[in-house]
């Protein structure tokens, strides 16, 4: 699968940072990790951190695929609300969640620390804008289940907005988040697992996994050699659909561009990313070099990133749409490129073991928050390595019913139809 098109920004910005020479004998592991984007370099310096023997195995150049055409946005929330996600796994579960993705960009924040190189991570606060009145409304409901469950978040009205950012929308929910450059970051995590004794291979596509035991799986690859390993993590990304066609996965294309370095100081208040509660929705951040990246417009067909015809008509319309947000701004789109995008019914990421195959786990950080998904990831598979039982790895797993109880959601929405107006619910700070 072609997992982008175009000119992705940060590649060009970066380069091959790091070269890696494919698999040339046969190897063995305890964990044998497919997949050299940003999740399987997390589970890799994570797993490699904690004692385990490690293998790195990408069918491309590492890092090459879908983790270059991430715009880095880093949210504690998921594509599904607080609301939405309360009623389909429970409030105690759906504000787990949402705590777990702000316990991530911390926890790329110390990653970020320790490897020396920013990788472009900042901290930064968020501005979820109502698109309709009615989603206004929404927001101030969503704004008292965060503040309910101690999510640091703040109820902006219209005029509020309007004085700081610009913008014309009827509500916006201000609250914490950040960015990074997710293609430096794969690399430098890489480099770091490589310090602790893994082993990364590039250009080594695997062709078949076979279970030998109870205790050992063999990872063969095309070359042909042979990995013999007690795990293997499944860290393909949107590829992996092509294998085990998951129902609850949905795949889509969605467009980006970035724009040449602006001349001036800061384009928006606080760079703060944005974002809307349209769906599909608009997104926009700021980078270290002073760009401007706006991301968007997916259609709902894998292979529609494809077509490069499209790719210019939707280059105009992100464009067009942040010169709505922004009339004052004047976008020179300097890349543009196109991407598969995968998302789950209920907005999670799928984390766990094969269902009959404890030996074989996947870390698919599907969703608009990859990247803070795949850090959970690699937190939970640790656990697993480690043998112990984390209570959170049943929100995550391949086989979730994902349905509330029906009392509960029923709960939840009765408790906040109460909720106060917008002016009322006006906050000064997360």
């Amino acid at each position: 699968m072609d997992l982008r098109t175009g000119l992705a920004y940060w590649l060009l910005r970066n380069g091959l940072l790091t070269t890696y020479s494919p698999l040339d004998g046969d190897e063995t592991a305890d964990v044998t990790v497919v997949g050299g984007g940003i999740t399987g370099a997390l589970a890799a310096y994570e797993l490699s951190h904690a004692g385990a023997n490690v293998v790195v195995v990408d069918k491309r150049d590492v890092a090459s695929g879908s983790s270059t055409a991430t715009t880095g946005l880093l949210l504690y929330e998921t594509d599904t609300s607080l609301l939405d996600l309360s009623e389909r796994v429970g409030e105690r579960a759906a504000a787990r969640v949402y705590h777990l993705g702000r316990e991530a960009i911390s926890r790329i924040e110390s990653l970020t620390t320790s490897l020396a190189d920013s990788c472009g991570f900042a901290r930064r606060s968020s501005l979820y804008l109502a698109s309709t009145s009615g989603d206004a409304r929404m927001l101030e409901r969503e704004y008292a289940l965060r503040r309910a469950h101690g999510l640091g978040v703040a109820l902006l009205d219209a005029g509020e907005i309007h004085r700081k950012w610009g913008i014309d929308a009827p509500a916006a929910l201000y609250s914490h988040g950040g960015e990074i450059d997710c293609y430096r970051f794969a690399h430098r995590l890489l480099a770091g697992a490589a310090k602790r004794g893994a082993r990364i291979y590039a250009r080594t596509p695997v062709e078949r996994l076979d279970l030998e035991d109870g205790e050992r799986m063999t990872v063969v690859t095309a070359g042909p050699h042979r990995i013999r390993t007690r795990w293997v993590v499944a860290a393909t990304g949107y590829e992996a659909v092509e294998h085990m066609r998951p129902p609850q996965t949905v795949l889509s294309s969605t467009w980006v561009v970035a724009s040449e370095p602006l001349s001036s100081g800061m384009p928006w208040a606080e760079r703060s990313p944005i974002w809307e509660t349209a769906r599909p929705y608009l997104y926009a951040r700021t980078t270290d070099d002073n760009r401007i990246i706006v991301g968007g417009e997916d259609e709902p067909y894998a292979e529609g990133h494809q077509d490069r015809d499209l790719l210019q008509r939707k280059t105009a319309r992100l464009s067009s749409r942040l010169n709505e947000l922004f009339p004052q701004l004047r976008l020179d789109v300097a890349y543009a490129w196109a991407g598969t995008f995968g998302s789950t019914v209920d907005g999670l990421p799928l984390i766990g073991p094969a269902p009959g195959n404890p030996r074989l786990w996947f870390a698919l950080g599907y969703g608009g928050n990859g990247i803070t998904f795949s850090v959970i990831a690699a937190r939970l598979l640790v656990d697993a390595y480690l043998g112990r039982q984390s209570p959170d790895a049943r929100l995550f797993a391949l086989d979730r019913r994902g349905v509330a109880d029906a009392g509960e959601g029923a709960a939840v929405s009765q408790r906040l139809e109460a909720a106060p107006s917008v002016t009322a619910l006006r906050s000064p700070s997360p």
